[in-house]
């Protein structure tokens, strides 16, 4: 597979319009030092060059600490999340922060995504550079000078659709004053706070009734759907999420009866879902009565790309109905012991620089030999504690590991895991090095 085969959608079409970069162009870019763990006899070689020739990730120059990600993990749960949301008759906008990577960005789109999900200015701006096409923001935008850009960008692209969430009225007012003189309105949802003590949103029926009236009185904005985060509920259960999610629903209808939604609007958004609970969405969304116009049904989980070995593989709703299906984690950050002090003790060298730790510690899985490059099981090896450069391995009586063998870790929360490394080679399951995900934090 060349460098760029991720971005690759199986018709051979793709999102962009003219002016926009592609994923396939950063198989153009140079390898350098920029980049952690890659081969130091391949600085000069573009990105593509390098996944051309497709060398092993364990004897084909690469340095630990590297990150890799699996080629037929990223595939299967692509294809997964795109059989679930077809199945329910859902759409989906994943949550792009997570990667932050346009390549997998237009993986999503080829296996169905509606769009791509953002939470600040900065990152709907990488996704229009990569020619996404629609952007759902997740936040009240309410910094005039991105206004402005994307005022910008739905005057100079008239098939670019863009919505965020308001919440108050004071938001209101302050995206009509940036906004005035705009070609074209800009879709706005209400975000449904998920409870007393969660984070965003208007907390009550009646507060999102004033942000409705106050969306109304702007010429600059209209309102398109309602939508919310049931990740946020508190002391979240199947039921409390369930209760708070046929709230969203009921002020979808309520809304529709009143005829608060725009009159020249095509379809009615109601958008929910992170990665922990859309088997729950799915439930309650199917509930909706039908409305004076189709309803856009928004799943926004992002996770799910590459799974893990920790946060998600914990909370992941497949584990409540697994004939639905199984998301597998694509992660592991492969280190080298370069440190045996004592029979108990061991220290590789990665450490906070390389791996996600603000939820779990990383999970040692396998061991590849230094003296003959065998594989075998990492029992009785755990990593305790992490400094900046090294993991603290404990080892059991009898575990074998020694100097120059390399350590292969499962990672905990995806959100925190790309964001350490700008080019992660994907890996094949015999070790090949098909091709490099680009991101960009």
């Amino acid at each position: 597979m060349a460098a760029g085969h991720l971005s690759a959608r199986p018709d051979g079409t793709g999102p962009h319009g003219t002016g926009h970069l592609r994923a396939e162009d950063i198989g153009a870019e140079r390898v350098d030092h920029r980049f952690k763990g890659l081969p130091a006899d391949a600085e000069g070689l573009t990105v593509g060059e390098l996944a051309a020739q497709r060398r092993d990730l364990f004897t084909g120059g690469f340095t630990t600490p590297v990150l890799a990600l699996s080629a037929e993990a990223l595939e299967h749960n692509l294809a997964q999340l795109k059989t679930y949301a077809e199945r329910h008759g859902l759409a989906f906008a994943p949550h792009g922060k997570t990667s932050m990577a346009p390549q997998l960005f237009d993986r999503q789109v080829a296996y169905g995504a509606w769009g791509i999900t953002a939470a600040v200015p900065h990152q709907a701006r990488v996704y229009r550079a990569f020619g996404i096409r629609r952007i759902f923001l997740a936040n009240e935008l309410v910094d005039a000078a991105a206004l402005r850009w994307v005022a910008a960008e739905l005057e100079r692209d008239p098939d670019f659709r863009f919505l965020c969430y308001v919440d108050s009225v004071r938001g209101v007012e302050l995206m009509d004053q940036a906004l005035r003189g705009s070609a074209r309105p800009v879709d706005v949802v209400i975000e449904l706070g998920a409870g007393d003590g969660a984070r965003t949103g208007a907390r009550t029926e009646a507060d999102c009734a004033a942000v409705a009236d106050a969306v109304a009185a702007a010429g600059t904005l209209r309102l398109a759907g309602v939508a919310g985060y049931e990740g946020e509920v508190p002391d979240a259960t199947p039921g409390a999420v369930r209760a708070w999610l046929r709230r969203l629903t009921a002020l979808a209808v309520a809304f529709d009866t009143a005829g608060r939604f725009a009159d020249d609007l095509g379809e009615i958004v109601v958008s929910a879902g992170g990665s922990a609970w859309f088997d729950t969405v799915a439930e309650v969304f199917a509930e909706l009565p039908a409305l004076s116009r189709p309803v856009l049904k928004l799943l926004r989980s992002g996770a799910y790309v590459s799974h893990d070995d920790g946060q998600y593989r914990d909370l992941t709703p497949f584990n409540r109905v697994p004939g639905e299906g199984a998301l597998r984690p694509a992660f592991r950050l492969w280190a080298q012991v370069v440190s045996r002090p004592t029979a108990e003790q061991a220290f590789v060298n990665a450490g906070k620089r390389d791996a996600a730790y603000d939820l779990h510690l990383p999970e040692a899985q396998v061991v590849r030999s230094a003296r003959d490059g065998s594989f075998r099981p990492a029992d009785g090896i755990a990593v305790t504690r992490l400094s900046d450069q090294h993991a603290w391995l404990e080892t059991a009586p009898g575990a074998e590991l020694e100097v120059g063998d390399w350590v292969g870790m499962g990672l905990s929360h995806p959100c925190t895991s790309f964001d350490k490394w700008q080019l992660i080679p994907v890996v094949e399951a015999d070790g090949t090095v098909s091709d490099f995900v680009r991101t960009f934090f």
